[in-house]
Order: structure tokens, then sequence, then C-alpha cells
């Protein structure tokens, strides 16, 4: 079988051959992450994109120019006026096809790709394979900073794509289906990093974000198929998914669109906003 939604995605080979398009954008997404207590410091990959990236590829500052900088927690979605400005600041108007791809973690591209997505952008693939696939085969890559003339986009959101803690709350009583994209251990909460407080939102299931990829590739479509399907993921009339922060969760969230599951809606705050009320339950273990 093939993916519901191939479109969703692009190779290495395919990128090469389409990039001379004008019309095309082509963005490195990377942030890198650095451990601090209860949580990450997230830091933009600029310097790493000075150093190599995608020839004629450009950076986008997911963690400052499209994040809600004032926010207490990191790389908050901001409010949509603010993030078309962004969007458009980086030279994607609302008919230019968007390629993503990170030069850290591919979540970091399907962040961008969901905030796009939220936007109202339908035309945006993610590399698959990331930038080591571009690499691996060979491609050139280009030093220094590029960057696409500023334009405007016009926003036609999908506000149906992210999630509050209400909803999320709503979600525990209706027992819809909820996924923590976190690693095992830190949804069981036996392992010795975790945000503010060890656990997950009750009725959770669990879904790490590295299951999802292979290598850096979405597993294929079977076997993808197979992991949702086992946690209704695909199945559910609406799927809610968290993690930290809002953007490992956005990989799960992609899966799900690659195999048609269309009623996703990511928690942006996640576990950083979640755990901060000591209100707020939480559990410790697994769900049967």
């Amino acid at each position: 079988m093939s993916y519901v939604h191939p479109e969703f995605l692009i190779s290495a080979e395919d990128l090469a051959e389409q990039i001379s398009d004008p019309s095309l954008r082509v963005f490195d997404t990377s942030v890198v992450l650095h451990h601090s207590d209860g949580g990450y410091r997230s830091e933009p990959g600029h310097a790493d994109y000075l150093k190599h990236h995608i020839a004629g590829a450009g950076f986008i500052n997911l963690s400052e120019n499209w994040s809600d900088t004032t926010s207490v927690y990191s790389n908050t979605l901001p409010a949509i006026d603010a993030l078309c400005t962004a969007i458009g600041n980086d030279g994607i108007g609302n008919n230019n096809p968007v390629v993503l791809y990170s030069s850290s973690h591919l979540m970091w591209a399907t962040r961008a790709w969901w905030l796009l997505r939220y936007a109202g952008h339908s035309n945006v693939r993610v590399l698959n394979g990331n930038f080591n696939a571009w690499l691996s085969a060979g491609l050139p890559t280009k030093s220094g900073e590029e960057i696409y003339p500023p334009t405007v986009f016009t926003a036609s959101p999908r506000p149906e794509l992210f999630v509050d803690t209400d909803e999320v709350v709503q979600g525990m009583q209706d027992k819809i289906c909820t996924i923590n994209a976190l690693p095992s251990a830190v949804y069981e909460g036996t392992g010795d990093f975790y945000y503010g407080r060890k656990g997950h939102i009750p009725g959770s299931r669990s879904l790490p974000f590295a299951e999802v990829l292979r290598d850096e590739f979405f597993l294929p479509s079977g076997e993808l198929q197979q992991l949702l399907n086992a946690r209704r993921m695909l199945s559910a009339s609406r799927t809610l998914i968290y993690c930290g922060g809002g953007i490992a969760a956005t990989l799960d969230g992609f899966a799900c669109m690659l195999l048609g599951q269309q009623n996703v809606g990511v928690y942006d705050g996640s576990m950083s906003e979640w755990a901060a009320d000591p209100a707020r339950p939480l559990t410790v273990g697994s769900e049967a």
C-alpha cells in the first residue's frame, strides 16, 4: 500500500529536479535543544545553516520569528496575524510551493509544516530522510545566507490543528484518543528526565515520536499503519497528540495525516503547560 497523502513528502532526488523552480521555497528549519530544569532550552540552528545547507535554501527561525516569544513556554504558537507576517517575511506567499527540512531533528520540519497548514497553506512538503538524505545523495550544498524576497501571506486558519488545555481536559472526559509522543521512560515517569512532574495525562497512550521514523525516513505505509492502528489513531473520530512542548507531537500528527487521518490536534502547551499546574492529574506507569 502507499500513503494516502504521499504529496506531503518529497524525496531528495525529486527535490533536486524541482529546486530550480523560481516559485519554490526551500527552508532549513533547525532548532538546537539544550537540557534545562523541567524541560529544554532552544536556540535557532542558524549557525549550522550558515556552515552548509541545501543550495538555494533559506532559513526559518522557528523558535523566535515563528513563535510567541512573550510566552513563558518555548516555541509557543503565535497569534495568527503575527505568524502570517513571519511567513510572508520569509518569502512564502500563498501560491509558493514549500519544502521543509532540518539539519537537526526532523521534528522541526514537521512543526513548520504544521504551522503552515494551520495558517492555511496547503502546498507544503517535508523532505523525507531530512538533510542527511540530501547529503547521502551527493547533492549540492552551500554556505552563507540565502534569503527569499519578502511577500504577503494571507491567512485561512485551520484552528482545529491545535488544541488548548480545556480541550485536552474535555478529551479526558470524553475518552478521545490522546497520544503522548515522548519517549517511553518520560511517558511512564520512570526516567530521570521529566517536565516539572513525572507521568502523563491520564488516559493517554504512548507512541514515542522516534518510532514513526527509520533513519529519518517515515516508516513504509504498511508498517506505519499498523503502528498507528494499534493505538486507534487512524480510526478515532479525533486524535489529540502532545509531547513536551508541541514539537515532537507534530511528527506523530504528520504520520496520521500521511495515512488519511485529518482530524488531528496538537496540544501546543503539552507537558510543559500541563505539569506546571499541580491541580492537573498525572499518571505514572503505562495505560492498560
